[in-house]
Protein backbone atom coordinates (compact mmCIF):
# COMPACT_ATOMS: atom_id res chain seq x y z
CA UNK A 1 0.00 0.00 0.00
CA UNK A 2 1.41 3.39 -1.04
CA UNK A 3 1.69 6.40 1.23
CA UNK A 4 -0.91 8.14 -0.91
CA UNK A 5 -3.45 5.35 -0.55
CA UNK A 6 -2.76 5.18 3.17
CA UNK A 7 -3.43 8.87 3.57
CA UNK A 8 -6.81 8.49 1.88
CA UNK A 9 -7.86 5.77 4.28
CA UNK A 10 -6.57 7.54 7.38
CA UNK A 11 -9.36 8.53 9.76
CA UNK A 12 -9.75 12.29 9.98
CA UNK A 13 -11.04 12.00 13.51
CA UNK A 14 -11.82 9.34 16.05
CA UNK A 15 -10.15 7.07 18.45
CA UNK A 16 -7.39 5.28 16.56
CA UNK A 17 -6.45 3.18 19.57
CA UNK A 18 -10.06 2.12 19.93
CA UNK A 19 -10.17 1.15 16.26
CA UNK A 20 -6.98 -0.87 16.58
CA UNK A 21 -8.41 -2.62 19.63
CA UNK A 22 -11.60 -3.52 17.73
CA UNK A 23 -9.57 -4.97 14.89
CA UNK A 24 -7.29 -6.92 17.24
CA UNK A 25 -10.22 -8.38 19.19
CA UNK A 26 -11.73 -9.80 16.01
CA UNK A 27 -8.39 -10.78 14.51
CA UNK A 28 -7.44 -12.76 17.61
CA UNK A 29 -10.57 -14.87 17.29
CA UNK A 30 -10.20 -15.33 13.54
CA UNK A 31 -6.49 -16.24 13.63
CA UNK A 32 -6.96 -18.53 16.64
CA UNK A 33 -9.69 -20.45 14.79
CA UNK A 34 -8.18 -20.64 11.33
CA UNK A 35 -4.50 -19.75 11.61
CA UNK A 36 -2.65 -17.25 9.45
CA UNK A 37 -3.33 -19.03 6.16
CA UNK A 38 -7.00 -19.73 6.82
CA UNK A 39 -8.03 -16.37 8.27
CA UNK A 40 -9.52 -13.81 5.91
CA UNK A 41 -9.15 -10.04 6.08
CA UNK A 42 -12.64 -9.75 4.57
CA UNK A 43 -14.07 -11.61 7.57
CA UNK A 44 -12.10 -9.55 10.08
CA UNK A 45 -13.28 -6.36 8.38
CA UNK A 46 -16.93 -7.45 8.36
CA UNK A 47 -16.94 -8.62 11.99
CA UNK A 48 -15.19 -5.49 13.23
CA UNK A 49 -17.56 -3.21 11.28
CA UNK A 50 -14.71 -1.68 9.29
CA UNK A 51 -13.44 -1.85 5.75
CA UNK A 52 -10.29 -3.62 4.57
CA UNK A 53 -8.59 -0.31 3.83
CA UNK A 54 -8.89 0.68 7.47
CA UNK A 55 -7.29 -2.60 8.57
CA UNK A 56 -4.41 -2.16 6.15
CA UNK A 57 -4.00 1.44 7.27
CA UNK A 58 -3.52 0.34 10.89
CA UNK A 59 -1.56 -2.88 10.35
CA UNK A 60 -0.07 -2.81 6.86
CA UNK A 61 -0.67 -6.44 5.89
CA UNK A 62 -2.34 -9.66 6.96
CA UNK A 63 0.97 -10.98 8.29
CA UNK A 64 1.60 -7.81 10.31
CA UNK A 65 -1.91 -8.09 11.76
CA UNK A 66 -1.24 -11.69 12.75
CA UNK A 67 2.00 -10.71 14.47
CA UNK A 68 0.18 -7.89 16.31
CA UNK A 69 -2.56 -10.32 17.40
CA UNK A 70 0.02 -12.81 18.62
CA UNK A 71 1.75 -10.09 20.63
CA UNK A 72 -1.58 -8.91 22.04
CA UNK A 73 -2.50 -12.43 23.19
CA UNK A 74 0.66 -12.64 25.30
CA UNK A 75 0.30 -9.09 26.54
CA UNK A 76 -3.20 -9.81 27.87
CA UNK A 77 -1.96 -12.86 29.72
CA UNK A 78 0.86 -10.95 31.34
CA UNK A 79 -1.56 -8.17 32.36
CA UNK A 80 -3.69 -10.68 34.26
CA UNK A 81 -0.62 -12.03 36.07
CA UNK A 82 0.58 -8.52 36.87
CA UNK A 83 -2.77 -7.72 38.44
CA UNK A 84 -2.40 -10.54 40.99
CA UNK A 85 -1.28 -8.99 44.27
CA UNK A 86 1.40 -11.18 45.84
CA UNK A 87 3.33 -8.70 47.95
CA UNK A 88 4.95 -9.44 51.28
CA UNK A 89 1.67 -9.26 53.16
CA UNK A 90 0.70 -12.62 51.66
CA UNK A 91 2.47 -15.81 52.78
CA UNK A 92 4.56 -17.40 49.97
CA UNK A 93 2.32 -20.47 49.65
CA UNK A 94 -0.80 -18.31 49.44
CA UNK A 95 0.88 -16.04 46.89
CA UNK A 96 1.81 -19.01 44.72
CA UNK A 97 -1.73 -20.38 45.04
CA UNK A 98 -3.08 -17.09 43.71
CA UNK A 99 -0.66 -17.06 40.78
CA UNK A 100 -1.40 -20.65 39.76
CA UNK A 101 -5.15 -20.12 40.07
CA UNK A 102 -4.98 -16.94 37.98
CA UNK A 103 -3.01 -18.72 35.26
CA UNK A 104 -5.38 -21.69 35.23
CA UNK A 105 -8.46 -19.46 35.04
CA UNK A 106 -6.98 -17.25 32.31
CA UNK A 107 -6.28 -20.24 30.06
CA UNK A 108 -9.81 -21.56 30.56
CA UNK A 109 -11.41 -18.17 29.89
CA UNK A 110 -9.23 -17.42 26.84
CA UNK A 111 -9.00 -20.49 24.60
CA UNK A 112 -7.96 -18.16 21.78
CA UNK A 113 -4.64 -17.65 23.59
CA UNK A 114 -4.07 -21.40 23.73
CA UNK A 115 -4.93 -21.81 20.05
CA UNK A 116 -2.62 -18.93 19.07
CA UNK A 117 0.26 -20.52 20.97
CA UNK A 118 -0.49 -23.94 19.46
CA UNK A 119 -0.59 -22.46 15.96
CA UNK A 120 2.68 -20.63 16.46
CA UNK A 121 4.36 -23.83 17.61
CA UNK A 122 3.05 -25.60 14.51
CA UNK A 123 4.75 -22.77 12.59
CA UNK A 124 7.92 -23.54 14.58
CA UNK A 125 7.96 -20.07 16.08
CA UNK A 126 8.29 -18.35 12.71
CA UNK A 127 6.34 -15.25 13.69
CA UNK A 128 7.02 -14.93 17.39
CA UNK A 129 10.64 -14.30 16.43
CA UNK A 130 9.42 -11.05 14.86
CA UNK A 131 8.39 -9.82 18.33
CA UNK A 132 11.68 -9.57 20.26
CA UNK A 133 10.03 -7.41 22.92
CA UNK A 134 7.99 -10.44 23.99
CA UNK A 135 11.02 -11.63 25.91
CA UNK A 136 10.84 -8.54 28.11
CA UNK A 137 7.05 -8.77 28.37
CA UNK A 138 7.22 -12.39 29.49
CA UNK A 139 10.15 -11.78 31.83
CA UNK A 140 7.70 -10.10 34.20
CA UNK A 141 6.08 -13.49 34.86
CA UNK A 142 9.42 -15.00 35.80
CA UNK A 143 10.33 -12.00 37.96
CA UNK A 144 7.07 -12.33 39.86
CA UNK A 145 7.56 -16.06 40.42
CA UNK A 146 11.17 -15.49 41.43
CA UNK A 147 10.07 -12.97 44.04
CA UNK A 148 7.57 -15.43 45.53
CA UNK A 149 10.06 -18.30 45.41
CA UNK A 150 12.78 -16.30 47.14
CA UNK A 151 10.40 -15.39 49.93
CA UNK A 152 9.37 -19.03 50.26
CA UNK A 153 12.97 -20.20 50.35
CA UNK A 154 13.88 -17.57 52.94
CA UNK A 155 10.94 -18.68 55.08
CA UNK A 156 12.04 -22.30 54.79
CA UNK A 157 8.78 -23.45 53.18
CA UNK A 158 10.06 -23.86 49.59
CA UNK A 159 12.96 -25.98 48.34
CA UNK A 160 16.18 -24.06 47.91
CA UNK A 161 16.60 -25.30 44.33
CA UNK A 162 13.25 -24.11 42.95
CA UNK A 163 13.81 -22.75 39.43
CA UNK A 164 11.29 -20.00 38.53
CA UNK A 165 11.51 -20.75 34.78
CA UNK A 166 10.93 -24.46 35.31
CA UNK A 167 8.10 -23.66 37.72
CA UNK A 168 6.53 -21.32 35.16
CA UNK A 169 6.72 -24.11 32.58
CA UNK A 170 4.96 -26.55 34.89
CA UNK A 171 2.19 -24.07 35.72
CA UNK A 172 1.71 -23.26 32.03
CA UNK A 173 1.68 -26.91 30.98
CA UNK A 174 -0.95 -27.92 33.51
CA UNK A 175 -3.12 -24.90 32.71
CA UNK A 176 -2.65 -25.28 28.96
CA UNK A 177 -3.61 -28.96 28.77
CA UNK A 178 -7.00 -28.33 30.33
CA UNK A 179 -7.88 -26.23 27.28
CA UNK A 180 -5.82 -27.72 24.45
CA UNK A 181 -7.15 -31.24 25.13
CA UNK A 182 -10.58 -30.27 26.44
CA UNK A 183 -12.64 -31.81 23.66
CA UNK A 184 -10.71 -35.04 23.19
CA UNK A 185 -10.33 -35.68 26.91
CA UNK A 186 -13.98 -34.87 27.58
CA UNK A 187 -15.12 -37.32 24.90
CA UNK A 188 -12.76 -40.17 25.82
CA UNK A 189 -13.32 -40.03 29.58
CA UNK A 190 -16.84 -38.63 29.72
CA UNK A 191 -15.82 -35.67 31.88
CA UNK A 192 -16.72 -32.19 30.68
CA UNK A 193 -13.61 -30.10 31.36
CA UNK A 194 -15.61 -26.98 30.60
CA UNK A 195 -18.13 -27.57 33.38
CA UNK A 196 -17.80 -25.18 36.35
CA UNK A 197 -17.51 -27.91 38.99
CA UNK A 198 -14.98 -29.91 36.97
CA UNK A 199 -12.97 -26.75 36.32
CA UNK A 200 -12.91 -25.88 40.03
CA UNK A 201 -11.85 -29.39 41.04
CA UNK A 202 -9.14 -29.51 38.40
CA UNK A 203 -7.85 -26.07 39.39
CA UNK A 204 -7.58 -27.19 43.02
CA UNK A 205 -5.70 -30.29 41.89
CA UNK A 206 -3.27 -28.27 39.76
CA UNK A 207 -2.63 -25.80 42.59
CA UNK A 208 -1.99 -28.68 45.00
CA UNK A 209 0.37 -30.37 42.49
CA UNK A 210 2.45 -27.22 42.10
CA UNK A 211 2.60 -26.55 45.85
CA UNK A 212 3.69 -30.13 46.52
CA UNK A 213 6.45 -29.76 43.94
CA UNK A 214 8.01 -26.70 45.58
CA UNK A 215 7.55 -27.43 49.29
CA UNK A 216 10.63 -28.03 51.37
CA UNK A 217 11.00 -31.59 52.63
Amino acid sequence: MTKASRSKTAPAKGDEEGTRARILNVALQEFSRLGLSGARIDTIAAESGLNKAMIYYHFGSKEELYVAALKESYHRFREIEGAVEVDGTLAPEQALRKLVSASFDFHAAHPEFVRMVMGENINQGEYISKIPELRAINHSAIALLEQVCQRGIAAGVFRADVDPVDLHMSISALSFYNVSNRHTFSFIFGRDLGAADVHAARRASVVDTILRAVRAA
